[in-house]
């Protein structure tokens, strides 16, 4: 059931469903002949044309209002905010269960995802560490989907999603440990920079491969709906669109749906897939098209509004709760950064049109207006913040640079309870190459880097 609360959008139903047009639809007087397995309520019609439709309607097509609504096509998008930071016409302000402590800390942690991503792409660009994606114009659909969730609601990320991690109150120092692969890491140094995760934190360790999360975030919802004492929790899943387009995406939802997972899939639809823009991604409209496909309940939302995201996320939650079933959330923002350290984006897009989205449509400065607007914030709060950050970062990530690498033994524990055989052998080769070549420049430049520098391999030479 929908609260009351966003009359201007919510309260209005723009959450797609599985439908025909009203036309089609209508139910025949006479009593139907046949059923169809699965859906034995859907009509039989006997005109071709009636019969083949090519899109989804959703329940609100527009605004009944609007003198132009018969011009507007396509999946409605949900938004809050206008492009200024002014609530649309409609909207209740109470009823947004927004309180001012909330509000400040959406934007601190909306500050501290670009101020840590600056410093850490600038780190990679000086060569300190070797890769690096950024969030950069995707901060409102990171942090306000976050701030509607419970710490203990399970995450599944793909690799921009770093700022739920910090909403949750991920320290900047284990933010450096992992960037830098030090011994203090949560992973052992065996993930990539920005490869998070955090059992403490309900975060699923994030995998390189796209969309290998989304199956295993609908197994894990099945898991937890068995689970008695995490009736309250969901499992949330992000990807981007351009994940949507692999088979795991498919599998993921499909399984989702048939099993009745409470599960939600976020999706960051920010224009491309590394240099592939969305125009040549799909010929439907967007990702929402393809969730009544699956019978999955879905909303499209404007990702750079971070109040309309928020609540987008609190009802997608209340209904999977309710109805033990998955819920499809697509974000439209702009991806404004290059796809990663590894990408530059100016081969493929107009330097120009990066600079128009983020002046025209800006998602901290939308927020950071409607706080202003209430009294919340100050621009001179926010400046004061961000040179604090910048401190904070720059002393972490000095700290981080300077901690040993894990021991050299450790890649050989963690995967087995007893190491088998084939690794022992592996172990006492490596343990060998190091006695014998330790002392030459090359090696001892490199050993000193890890904790023990390499005599915790002395124990697993073979003796002759």
């Amino acid at each position: 059931m929908i609260r009351p609360i966003y009359r201007s959008a919510l309260t209005q139903s723009r959450i797609i469903s599985r439908s025909f047009s009203a036309s089609i639809i209508r139910q025949s007087s006479s009593t139907s002949t046949g059923h169809l397995p699965g859906y034995p309520s859907s009509p039989f019609v006997s005109t071709l044309q009636k019969a083949v439709f090519d899109s989804v309607n959703a329940n609100v097509v527009s605004d009944p209002n609007a003198e132009d609504q018969q011009t507007k096509k396509g999946i409605p998008t949900f938004r809050v905010l206008d492009g200024k930071g002014s609530l649309l016409p409609g909207v209740d302000e109470s009823s947004l269960g927004l309180s001012k402590e909330e509000a400040r800390k959406i934007m601190e942690n909306m500050l501290l995802l670009p101020a840590l991503d600056v410093i850490l792409y600038n780190a990679q660009r000086q060569g300190r560490i070797s890769f690096m994606m950024t969030s950069h114009g995707e901060e409102a659909a990171v942090i306000g989907s976050a701030s509607a969730l419970d710490n203990k609601d399970e995450v599944f990320a793909q690799y921009r999603e770093m700022g739920v991690l910090l909403y949750r109150g991920f320290s900047l120092d284990k933010v450096m440990n992992q960037v830098f692969g030090t011994s203090d890491d949560l992973g052992q140094a065996r993930q990539m920079p920005i490869h998070f995760g955090s059992t403490d934190h309900h975060f699923h360790t994030i995998s390189s491969p796209l969309a290998t999360q989304i199956p295993q975030a609908a197994g894990a919802a099945y898991a937890l709906k068995r689970m008695k004492d995490r009736k309250e929790n969901v499992v949330v899943c992000y990807f981007g669109e351009g994940a949507a387009s692999e088979g795991d995406a498919h599998a993921g939802m499909n399984m989702a749906a048939t099993l009745k997972c409470p599960v939600i899939f976020v999706v960051r639809n920010n224009g491309f897939a590394i240099s592939t823009p969305s125009t040549e991604q799909y010929a439907g409209d967007g990702i929402a098209s393809r969730g009544p496909g699956y019978g999955i309940s879905t909303i499209r939302v404007d990702g750079n509004d971070v109040l309309a995201v928020r609540a987008a996320m609190k009802h997608a939650k209340q209904h999977a709760i309710q109805h033990s079933a998955p819920f499809l959330i697509e974000c439209m923002t702009y991806r404004v950064g290059h796809h990663s350290t590894s990408d530059d984006s100016s081969a493929y897009r107009n330097r120009k049109d990066v600079e128009d989205w983020k002046r025209l449509d800006n998602p901290l400065a939308r927020f950071g207006a409607f706080l202003q607007e209430r009294g919340w914030w100050t621009e001179e709060e926010g400046e004061t913040l961000r040179k604090q950050y910048r401190k904070d970062i720059v002393k972490q990530l000095d700290i981080a640079e300077h901690k040993p690498r894990p021991s050299i033994s450790s890649i050989f524990e963690d995967t087995y309870k007893e190491v088998p055989p084939h690794l022992q052998e592996q172990r006492a080769e490596l343990a060998r190459l190091i006695n014998m070549y330790g002392q030459t420049d090359a090696w001892k430049k490199e050993l000193p880097k890890y904790r023990d520098q390499g005599k915790d391999m002395e124990q697993y030479l073979e003796k002759k």
